[in-house]
């Protein structure tokens, strides 16, 4: 199956966080969307594996992706090397992504700069028809996206686009929330972490506001791209009256 826009986090919740409001504004637009995780987020102080696994079947039925895959990297001790490249370059064979939207550059959590750099190459790389992988025992063929962004996430960076997501915020907050063992949440046990504190939720409620004020709607995400964003006409622009 092709999918148009294929979303990739190094942790499960990394990519509802940042970038499923994109997504879903996708999704209405009548392009098909898929989300690969790297890891389990084994690591994390709430929850287990487990758990995160059913969170993120959850949550993707909420974005209604049309696919959601594993890749089951190492949390904490993947590399950026041939062997986590060559599975992300047959995903990516696999699936045939226009637009891959992954981790930002660099962030508070080392595995997110360096998922970016991961998948960036992985994307190029892919391209490249004297690299062999195959999916099922069948070859695959070379195939490399139009476009590699990076979403934003907890650390400020400057975007070099925002996107409106103002009429599908309500529902990205509901697939956020599908992680019940990892953000606020009275009615799970666990030790208090970074993300898990009421404060949390509210910074990343104000960041997709921030975002939305400066185009003048009330909430945008914003990306990075590895290349420069060319526009067929200005009719591609919001109007902006702030």
């Amino acid at each position: 199956m092709k999918i148009d826009v294929l979303a990739f986090g190094v942790h499960p919740d990394d990519v509802e966080l940042s970038c499923s409001g994109v997504l879903l504004v996708e999704k209405m637009n009548g392009k098909t969307t898929g989300i690969i995780d790297l890891t389990e987020g084994e690591l994390g102080t709430r929850g287990t594996a487990e758990t995160r696994k059913q969170e993120a079947a959850d949550s993707a039925a909420i974005l209604g992706v049309d696919i959601r895959e594993n890749l089951k990297l190492a949390d904490g001790f993947f590399k950026n090397d041939p062997e986590s490249q060559l599975k992300i370059i047959s995903t990516i064979r696999k699936y045939k992504p226009e637009i891959i939207i992954c981790n930002a550059p660099e962030d508070r959590h080392p595995d997110h700069g360096r998922s970016a750099g991961l998948v960036s190459d992985a994307a190029f790389l892919s391209g490249l028809q004297k690299i062999e992988t195959t999916d099922a025992g069948m070859a695959q063929e070379a195939w490399r996206p139009k476009y590699v962004l990076h979403y934003i996430q907890d650390r400020y960076l400057t975007p070099d686009f925002v996107v409106d997501i103002s009429a599908v915020f309500e529902k990205k907050l509901e697939a956020i929330r599908a992680f019940k063992t990892q953000f606020h949440n009275p009615d799970v046990d666990g030790p208090q972490t970074y993300i898990s504190t009421p404060g949390f939720l509210e910074s990343v409620i104000y960041r997709y506001k921030m975002f939305g004020k400066m185009i003048g709607v009330e909430y945008a995400e914003g990306f990075i791209s590895d290349k420069t964003i060319g526009l067929r006409n200005f009719d591609a622009l919001i109007k902006n009256n702030t």
